[in-house]
């Protein structure tokens, strides 16, 4: 009976050991969302993500850059972001960096589609409230060249619209077409800040 246990057990361990040694990093939509869903990766931040989110690219950036996310939440569960001041952050060099903003929304079309190469975008809403639009990036139509210092082209498209309000984030990578600052009405103000996080290959 022993033996038969041992047997199992001995199995079992080398099941696992199997399945971690052949798991290529492909992250599947079913392996992305339970990922996403435990909210590790938030390390302790209390703010939440809008459903918006490419979770399967999500999880493909975190994982490609570890230590550049971590060091991101990092920085937004250590400062308090009702009392940050605007201006530039430093958080690693080129690597990660934020920007905060208290400025009023726009109209739609004072707002444009845009797009980054070398950063993915969380965009936090701090105080106050802004619709911004997303659309996978084949999807759009390229109106201005990419800007290789300002990291930037511009886009015509026609994606869909999300209302985001105090303590929600949005992530946008490189595979998107966003277009952020859109006023819910009325132009009022909004505090965010945008963290330009290093974006894997």
């Amino acid at each position: 009976m022993k033996k038969l246990i041992l047997c199992c057990i001995l199995l079992a361990t080398i099941a696992t050991a199997l399945v971690s040694f052949t798991d290529d990093g492909i992250w599947t939509k079913h392996k992305a969302k339970k990922w996403f869903r435990k909210k590790e990766w938030l390390g302790g931040a209390p703010y939440t993500v809008h459903n918006s989110v490419n979770v399967q690219e999500f999880a493909r950036q975190y994982h490609a850059n570890k230590k550049y996310w971590d060091e991101a939440f990092a920085f937004l569960k250590t400062h308090d972001m009702n009392t940050i001041a605007k201006g530039k952050y430093p958080i690693d060099g080129d690597y990660v960096f934020a920007t905060v903003t208290e400025d009023p929304t726009k109209d739609y079309d004072k707002t444009n589609w845009e797009s980054h190469r070398k950063y993915v975008d969380l965009q936090l809403i701090i105080s106050g409230e802004e619709k911004m639009g997303v659309i996978p990036l084949s999807k759009a139509q390229v109106i201005k060249e990419y800007d290789e210092k300002k990291d930037v082209a511009n886009y015509q498209a026609e994606g869909k619209v999300y209302s985001g309000t105090a303590g929600t984030f949005f992530l946008f990578f490189p595979t998107d077409a966003h277009r952020p600052n859109i006023t819910p009405g009325g132009n009022k103000p909004d505090k965010k800040i945008v963290i330009k996080i290093k974006a894997a290959e």
